[in-house]
């Protein structure tokens, strides 16, 4: 999001029509989201169109593109607003636990009962992260960049405890866990598993992944 500095002349008038106009823009941009939204999650990423975002919004693609540079920009700044609303629930349920595992249990079983009502989207939003230009991709990982830093924290937190050895490389544990809970999605889209299951298998695989860590 850019900020332009702006020179306003008239304090009586200006500060009115510039009110509007972002209001205007603000809504445009909502329109264009929740459309984009739902038919990413009816059509995957390839399937829904600029053409087809702009007619469930009920404007041209010209106001599409006055909001947004391309379908891969419309589509992070969605995963963009999905992965805010996640990481506050995600920081509540990792700060309420009391072990390491627990925490991990806690902040993966918001996510998976998340992404798990929105299942199509998050389908759409894997397949497209081995496709994605270099800047997608660089926008992606900033997105996530708060989720990987509470995931280390919750592993430092539990080498500072004593629950895991001193020494132990926080960050890579947490890299490590955070590529099992994400393969673990197949489960859920292939073989129909549901929060409860998908977090019975991460606590065993938490186990296997802890068991050279513990203090």
């Amino acid at each position: 999001m850019s900020f332009v500095s702006l020179n306003i002349e008239s304090p009586s008038e200006s500060p009115l029509k510039v009110t509007r106009r972002a209001l205007a823009k603000q809504r445009t941009r909502e329109r264009v989201l929740a459309a984009a939204r739902r038919l990413f999650t009816e059509r995957g990423y390839e399937g829904a169109t600029i053409r087809d975002i702009a007619q469930a919004a009920g404007m041209s693609t010209g106001a599409v593109f006055a909001s947004f540079a391309d379908k891969s920009e419309l589509f992070d700044e969605i995963l963009t607003a999905d992965y805010e609303v996640l990481y506050a629930q995600m920081v509540q349920a990792a700060r309420s636990a009391t072990t390491v595992d627990a925490a991990l249990l806690g902040l993966f079983g918001v996510a998976y009962s998340f992404h798990l009502e929105q299942l199509p989207l998050l389908r759409a939003s894997i397949a497209v992260s081995w496709t994605r230009n270099e800047a997608a991709e660089r926008r992606s990982r900033t997105d996530l960049k708060h989720i990987f830093r509470l995931i280390g924290e919750v592993t430092q937190r539990g080498i500072d405890q004593g629950q895991l050895k001193s020494g132990i490389d926080a960050k890579l544990l947490a890299e490590i866990t955070w590529d099992v809970y994400v393969a673990n999605y197949r489960r859920a889209v292939f073989d129909g598993w549901t929060t409860d299951a998908l977090l019975a298998r991460l606590a065993e695989q938490l186990k296997v992944i802890f068991a050279g860590a513990r203090a």
